[in-house]
């Protein structure tokens, strides 16, 4: 079927999203209350399911041109002693290809240059969503890939579900240098993390609550192993991301809504922001997007129509989508234990 839709929010979910719509023969506006795109040089890791979502929405060539695979990499003691492999081997043994991994301004371009395709889709900036009875109105599908704090989401299902702190806080960064290793340093409370992100470039973050500064990060980690203090180095502080990690609690009885808003679907981290241990938050919200298009292109025309599709789009993602970010939630708790000796002989014994 085909009809008229407005996506909130031009993040990953929402663009993406907006390709498939319109590739299905929707009308597709997109809204985004920024005057400018979020492109700070995250690196997000996509994983093969994803790779094949961006495939049927037609961008994951452009995908592939400047992402980097992820091979190999480690779980490391602070002394970079190795107690476990992440288990990428497997997965692309299984999948056939290999986790990807791809800067945030290199994926948004991707996906802007498959909607700039169409030629037809508006994506209008600084517009700011107060009113989503008025824009349902209007159309056959309100989309809300407007984020943790999604006014869509608020309008929908009220203010029970919301951002809540972890009581972490994050650090990120991008180093012109090459790490000579990968993966995650687990410490006592800590962590730090370092993947590749594009030739002679390397990803890393890190989690210190004491920390308020770059100066007190640094000393944090100025005795652990190598590579972990030169990446910080060689980074200049300006550039670093700091914020305090949350997730959407409690968890959402749906992705979809038909009732006086009309008919409204959540995507993305509207619907299940999640915290970014498992680094699976753009993958989710790729599948969102790809579960989505494919349930209104299979539904009859009209409004039961639209409203089976987000049935089946609800039963497909969210008991899923909601499994993932239980799933990070209760690694971030593990991660950044402070009973390490517990914790490290439970790695050890993970599968390599």
């Amino acid at each position: 079927m085909t009809g008229t839709a407005t996506v909130v929010g031009a993040g990953i979910g929402g663009l993406a999203t907006a390709i498939g719509l319109r590739r299905a023969g929707w009308s597709v506006t997109v809204l985004e209350r920024r005057t400018e795109l979020e492109r700070y040089g995250a690196a997000f890791g996509i994983h093969p399911t994803a790779q094949s979502a961006l495939d049927r929405l037609g961008v994951g060539d452009v995908l592939r041109e400047h992402a980097v695979p992820y091979r190999d990499a480690h779980i490391r003691t602070p002394d970079g002693t190795s107690i476990a492999r992440l288990p990428l081997e497997r997965i692309e043994r299984k999948a056939g290809r290999p986790e990807l991994l791809i800067s945030r301004p290199y994926l948004l371009d991707a996906l802007l240059a498959g909607l700039d395709a169409f030629g037809d889709v508006p994506v209008k900036l600084g517009e700011r969503v107060t009113d989503v009875d008025a824009l349902a109105a209007g159309q056959d599908l309100v989309i809300g890939a407007d984020g943790i704090r999604s006014a869509v989401r608020t309008a929908c299902f009220g203010d029970r579900s919301g951002p809540r702190e972890v009581g972490t806080v994050a650090w990120i960064g991008i180093a012109d240098i090459e790490s000579p290793v990968h993966g995650e340093t687990w410490g006592s409370g800590r962590f730090f993390g370092l993947t590749p992100v594009e030739p002679s470039r390397t990803n890393w973050y890190a989690t210190a609550p004491e920390a308020t500064t770059a100066d007190e990060l640094r000393g944090l980690f100025a005795g652990w192993h190598d590579p972990i203090p030169r990446i910080l180095a060689a980074t200049d502080p300006a550039t670093w991301i700091r914020y305090e990690m949350r997730h959407l609690h409690p968890a959402l009885p749906s992705f979809v809504s038909a009732g006086a808003s009309g008919q409204v679907a959540l995507v993305g981290d509207a619907a299940h922001a999640m915290t970014p241990n498992l680094g699976q938050g753009a993958c989710t919200a790729i599948l969102d997007a790809d579960a989505l298009t494919r349930a209104l292109t299979a539904a009859p025309p009209g409004p039961a129509g639209i409203a089976g599709a987000l049935r089946a789009y609800d039963r497909e993602r969210r008991r899923s989508a909601q499994r993932t970010a239980f799933a990070s939630r209760t690694l971030h708790r593990f991660m950044s234990t402070e009973r390490t000796r517990l914790r490290d002989a439970a790695v050890r014994l993970l599968p390599g």
